[in-house]
């Protein structure tokens, strides 16, 4: 009985989250197309490009949804079982409501792993979206001249020119800057570089290198041949342009924010917007435990108060987000902290209300 009443409340709650999950996307996908479908089309796309690039944008909005989307399924689920009556059956066979609502539980954390896998996939298929509706310029496959590169350890590289075929790049300048004696800034400048694909390692050539622990301390020397740990990047990797923090996935993130850090930089808003790709999906979670109890303080409501409570819950999370980035951004309080705590709130309210529920 038991498993068969697991796979009547899971079915009921996934049909309505897929759907949720889905809808939600195409209804803002369609909303974007109504906007710039003239100006994909003067830019010569056809209609099946166009088509094509919008199904790019489902993980980045599938992404962005999927907490609410949680929340409609488990309102709706737990509502109608409460309507029907199904609630109470259960609790004369013998079954507490945390052991009914356990199915839904388990499927709102799977949820929480797919909303994570999905955060990551939405970078790469927002570019490529980018890309197919000609938002971006095309990009060279052979070379690019005066161009920046942030690397790796905060580490930045201004080159003149980079040519693929030879593997050489020209008029480079690489800088890492530092925050005194214990870690100082270094500047090296050198004529030329190759790339030797063999060892896969760059050789630098006729160049002179900069130590800089303080302002009034700095030591310098000339080259003609050195090798830099640091430039790890085979020629095809600088052709690709500096990526926005919200086209990294969560560890790319993680690198440009240690890189800003060790250069001096106010790295908060990244912050933010890192622990925000994790606690996002764990709202997937949180979500269920606080709309599960909410939805059977009126159990004989019908749909259109579900809605409310469901559009009502997310606004309010939404929002709370919103001033948490900016209080985080702005050092008020640990970005981090500012990140996770919508949750937290989230959480102690539903387990406040898990705990009024008669069970």
């Amino acid at each position: 009985m038991t498993r068969t009443l697991d796979r009547y409340v899971f079915g009921g709650w996934l049909r309505i989250f897929v759907l949720t999950a889905l809808g939600f996307p195409l209804v803002s996908i369609l909303i974007n197309l109504t906007d710039t479908l003239n100006k994909l089309l003067d830019r010569g796309l056809t209609m099946r490009d166009i088509v094509v690039s919008y199904i790019y944008s489902i993980p980045e909005n599938a992404f962005l949804v999927m907490p609410a989307a949680v929340l409609f399924a488990t309102v709706f689920t737990v509502g109608a079982m409460g309507r029907h009556s199904e609630l109470t059956a259960a609790k004369a066979g013998g079954l507490s409501f945390y052991r009914v609502m356990l199915p839904i539980f388990v499927a709102a954390a799977l949820a929480t792993v797919l909303a994570f896998v999905v955060g990551e996939m939405a970078p790469g298929a927002t570019a490529k979206q980018l890309r197919m509706q000609k938002a971006t310029p095309p990009r060279s496959t052979s070379s690019r001249y005066n161009f920046v590169y942030r690397g790796d350890a905060g580490w930045v590289y201004t080159v003149r020119s980079l040519d693929v075929g030879t593997r050489q790049l020209k008029g480079l300048m690489l800088e890492r800057p530092g925050d005194g004696v214990r870690y100082p800034g270094l500047i090296i400048t050198a004529d030329s570089a190759t790339y030797d694909r063999a060892r896969r390692e760059w050789r630098i050539r006729n160049g002179a290198s900069r130590v800089l622990e303080t302002p009034a301390k700095q030591a310098s020397f000339t080259f003609q041949t050195m090798r830099l740990r640091a430039l790890t990047q085979a020629p095809a990797d600088l052709l690709a342009e500096s990526k926005a923090p919200e086209e990294m996935r969560y560890a790319e993130l993680g690198r440009y924010i240690d890189g800003l850090k060790r250069s001096g930089n106010d790295a908060n808003k990244l912050i933010v917007d890192q622990a925000l790709k994790l606690a996002l999906p764990v709202t997937c979670l949180i979500i269920a435990l606080f709309g599960a109890p909410l939805a059977v303080q009126a159990p004989r409501a019908g749909a259109a108060v579900g809605i409310a409570i469901s559009l009502g819950t997310t606004v309010m999370f939404l929002l709370l987000t919103q001033i948490m980035k900016a209080v985080g951004a702005g050092g008020v309080i640990d970005p981090t902290v500012a990140a996770w705590l919508p949750n937290a709130v989230f959480l102690l309210a539903g387990l406040v209300l898990l705990s009024r529920v008669r069970t």
